[in-house]
């Protein structure tokens, strides 16, 4: 794992205060301590010895959603999300991680255990849920990581990986595909929508079964051998499959920002697993950046919905999407071709989401970052949200039906394969 030198990082912020507009969790607080330039000062006094990691210390790191709108605006790009995930692993250690947490990782390491998981789950959801549409459900009852009010994914009857053969020969262009738990488990329609797509473009794909969780959710929550764990396993893996593979492709924000930028940045003292990390990745792409960069996918959109009504869309830019890999023209390239786009006014808001952490103990945090931006993209005057990534789509979603609006959130891939 990458460890910084705290002091000299906390040192190097000269409190310009550029950061504060754009901080999701100082909008919400408006406590200078929950602030990037605030964050920094403790970890410096932590790394100095003059601040111990209490458990309102706890509090506090725990509350950053991790967005990265700090490093953006930052003059010197200072790295306050990694600088947090690595206090994280000091509170982890002295702390522990909470048994559901933990229950949680280790589903994410086996995933035959997590079949057999998300199958019982879909048999049994009716006792202790109830269905609010075909995507979503509600808790009847509150449990830790399910509020009463929340929507949730409906999860599918049969995971995506387990219901196509692991080839499925289109042509003689042949890619990876990455799927992502969440699509894996409840918003099968993108993974559909991407087999739909590629069918259309004439590539092959390869459903890269052995795939294991790209372990963010361990990551955000310091659960670092998880993360080592299900970094070297993928990592050896997608360098087979690129045996065969022009590229791999995947349609989650989160998943290919750990993928392609975090992976490296974990491994930065194990040359050996940096290294490998970094060459497999450079053959990852979000899903619509692939498509734009390397297919004609554009131009097909084009023709298929030329004359045609278009529908208006307002697009959500996830934050490990556009700002870690600076992914945000390629879906709107992709969208406008089909839909008239809107602008919602504030391109780099997050939506709230921010991890295991802030949905189970800090759920009210979420839900305040969450109505702001329902609220911000309802006036965009769209019929439809959309943002590449299942964390956003679900928190999108439960913010907008909290917010009473008719509006709800669909990954790109699943938008274009209907328009297909």
């Amino acid at each position: 794992m990458q460890k910084f030198d705290f002091s000299a990082i906390s040192d190097m912020c000269v409190k310009c205060g550029k950061c504060k507009p754009n901080c999701t969790i100082f909008k919400i607080s408006g406590d200078e301590v929950r602030s990037p330039r605030g964050f920094l000062d403790l970890i410096g006094a932590y790394n100095r010895g003059e601040m111990k990691l209490d458990k309102n210390a706890k509090s506090i790191f725990e509350s950053c959603f991790l967005c990265t709108n700090c490093v953006e605006a930052c003059p010197a790009s200072l790295p306050v999300d990694e600088m947090i995930e690595n206090v994280r692993f000091d509170l982890a250690q002295k702390y522990g991680i909470s048994w559901y947490k933990r229950l949680f990782f280790y589903l994410l390491r086996h995933r035959w255990v997590m079949d057999f998981a998300a199958r019982l789950g879909y048999v049994f959801k009716s006792c202790g849920f109830r269905e609010h549409d075909n995507d979503t459900m509600q808790p009847k009852f509150a449990l830790p990581m399910l509020k009463k009010e929340r929507l949730l994914p409906n999860p599918s009857k049969k995971s995506f990986l387990n219901s196509h053969p692991e080839i499925i020969k289109n042509g003689e262009r042949q890619v990876g595909i990455f799927i992502g738990c969440m699509a894996n488990y409840a918003y099968t329609d993108t993974g559909e929508g991407l087999l739909k797509i590629l069918k259309e473009l004439g590539i092959s794909a390869h459903l890269m079964k052995k795939q294991v969780c790209c372990a963010a959710p361990a990551y955000f929550t310091g659960d670092f051998a998880t993360v080592e764990a299900n970094a070297k396993k993928n990592i050896a893996y997608f360098e087979k499959v690129l045996e065969s593979c022009e590229a791999i492709i995947c349609p989650e924000a989160t998943c290919s920002a750990m993928l392609k930028v975090d992976y490296e940045r974990f491994f930065e003292h194990d040359e050996h697993w940096k290294e490998r990390a970094k060459k497999v990745m450079s053959k990852l792409y979000l899903a619509t950046e692939y498509f734009v960069k390397f297919t004609n996918l554009e131009q097909i959109l084009e023709q298929k919905t030329e004359g045609k009504e278009k529908l208006s869309l307002v697009y959500h830019d996830p934050c490990h999407a556009r700002k870690m890999q600076g992914v945000w023209r390629e879906p709107r390239a992709l969208l406008s071709r089909i839909f008239e786009l809107k602008n919602s006014g504030d391109e780099t808001s997050c939506c709230g989401f921010g991890g295991v952490t802030t949905q189970s103990q800090n759920y009210h945090l979420a839900r305040a970052a969450g109505l702001s931006r329902a609220n911000t993209l309802s006036k965009a005057g769209a019929n439809v949200v959309s943002a590449e990534c299942s964390a956003c789509k679900m928190q999108l979603n439960n913010s907008l039906n909290l917010a009473s609006s008719e509006l709800r959130c669909k990954n790109p891939i699943e938008l274009i394969a209907a328009a297909l």
